[in-house]
């Protein structure tokens, strides 16, 4: 018989605590250590009219399900239009950004890291830091 180390969760986001991460981004971190993860962490951001994150990468694959509204992925030189359910696969250390098209809606994307101790590094400044630490805003 196999013994859980955690208990199954349930997680809903209207009752957990948002990040704000600045420039019209706002997160809501979901599954994490926190609650029992050891193989990877999601959450969903909130980009507001017109907000575009700047650009970046990670130490790990990503993963990106647009859940509504309309963005653009800036990723290698080529700039896709997403519309809500196309899915992204990001390979580790590539740099992309996602930007919100509307100037008038939200956009909300959901985010997976096949890692607990993801990193982003912004391309402009070189900085790093843990993906978790944007959510101890």
């Amino acid at each position: 018989m196999s013994v859980l180390a955690h208990s199954p969760v349930v997680l809903k986001p209207d009752e957990l605590k948002s990040h704000d991460r600045g420039g019209g981004a706002r997160t809501t971190p979901l599954v994490s250590p926190a609650v029992g993860a050891s193989g990877f962490i999601n959450g969903i951001t909130e980009f507001a009219p017109g907000t575009a994150i700047p650009f970046h990468s990670h130490n790990c694959e990503e993963s990106v399900m647009l859940l509504s509204g309309h963005a653009y992925l800036d990723i290698d030189g080529q700039v896709h239009e997403l519309k809500p359910f196309d899915t992204t696969w990001i390979p580790p250390n590539v740099a992309h950004r996602f930007r919100n098209r509307s100037d008038t809606e939200p956009m909300k994307i959901l985010w997976i890291y096949a890692s607990t101790s993801a990193t982003r590094t912004l391309i402009e400044t070189g900085e790093t830091r843990a993906v978790s630490s944007e959510h101890a805003r």
